[in-house]
């Protein structure tokens, strides 16, 4: 398996903000030989799960990772009727929506449809977030009880914006909140000026959850327009809940 493992940990180092590497770009990443470095690359390559960038020596995903990625998409019923409710209310409102997932105590967007707004915000698919400083990330996370919450973070908390719970004991009274409301909510934490809603729904029969998540310029949407979005993201999540059979939901509402 350890091949498999090395393999995954190439993958890994690329980012939004990293869409290439080279031989040495990725020996310093992983801190591994260089002889056995070059040698997983070029094996990753012929796999077809690397392609050489026409031209260069720099390695970028391959077409299969793509053609992976759309049949993950397409696997998931949970993660399609999703998408579909992120798409209507994104075309509504005309702010960015996102489906996004929790790995760990990472949250990842694995769906997203642009806003048709003027001022668009937003974060790039696929870019990893500490799942504590979002809303999408709280919004999975409340779903998990306030012991599995501290068992994914050990080490003490590192917000990057004042506006994040400082520590464990603010994350799981910010965790109660979401759960009595049904929804969280952010406020310039993974960038500035953006606020963000977020709904999550999982499905019972699969294990699956996802968070439906819009997210805005604080500066420009009204009072009016935010609770408009929250009771639009509230009742689409609410219908795919019914569908699935969402446990979490069901006993929300039972209590």
């Amino acid at each position: 398996m350890s091949i498999l493992t090395n393999a995954a940990d190439v993958l890994r180092c690329f980012t939004p903000q990293r869409l290439e590497l080279t031989l040495t770009d990725t020996v310093s990443l992983l801190g591994a030989p260089k002889s056995s470095t070059s040698r997983l690359l070029r094996a990753m390559r012929d796999a077809g799960f690397l392609e050489l960038a026409p031209g260069t020596r720099r390695y970028r995903p391959g077409i299969l990772l793509f053609e992976l990625g759309q049949t993950y998409r397409r696997a998931s019923t949970l993660l399609a009727r999703a998408d579909e409710a992120v798409g209507r209310l994104s075309r509504r409102f005309g702010h960015t929506g996102y489906v996004s997932v929790l790995d760990g105590a990472d949250v990842v967007g694995v769906a997203h449809h642009e806003g048709s707004s003027t001022l668009r915000v937003g974060t790039p698919i696929g870019r990893r977030l500490a799942a504590f400083a979002s809303s999408t990330g709280r919004s999975l996370l409340a779903r998990r009880t306030d012991a599995e919450v501290r068992a994914l973070h050990p080490e003490p908390l590192r917000p990057a914006s004042p506006h994040s719970p400082p520590d464990i004991a603010a994350l799981i009274a910010m965790l109660a909140e979401v759960r009595r409301q049904g929804f969280a909510t952010s406020l310039e934490e993974a960038n500035p000026g953006v606020g963000g809603i977020a709904v999550a729904v999982g499905e019972a029969g699969t294990g699956e959850e996802v968070s439906l998540n819009l997210v805005y310029p604080v500066a420009t949407v009204s009072i009016t327009e935010r609770q408009a979005m929250l009771n639009a993201l509230q009742a689409e999540a609410l219908e795919i809940a019914t569908l699935v059979g969402d446990p979490w939901h069901a006993a929300r509402k039972a209590a």
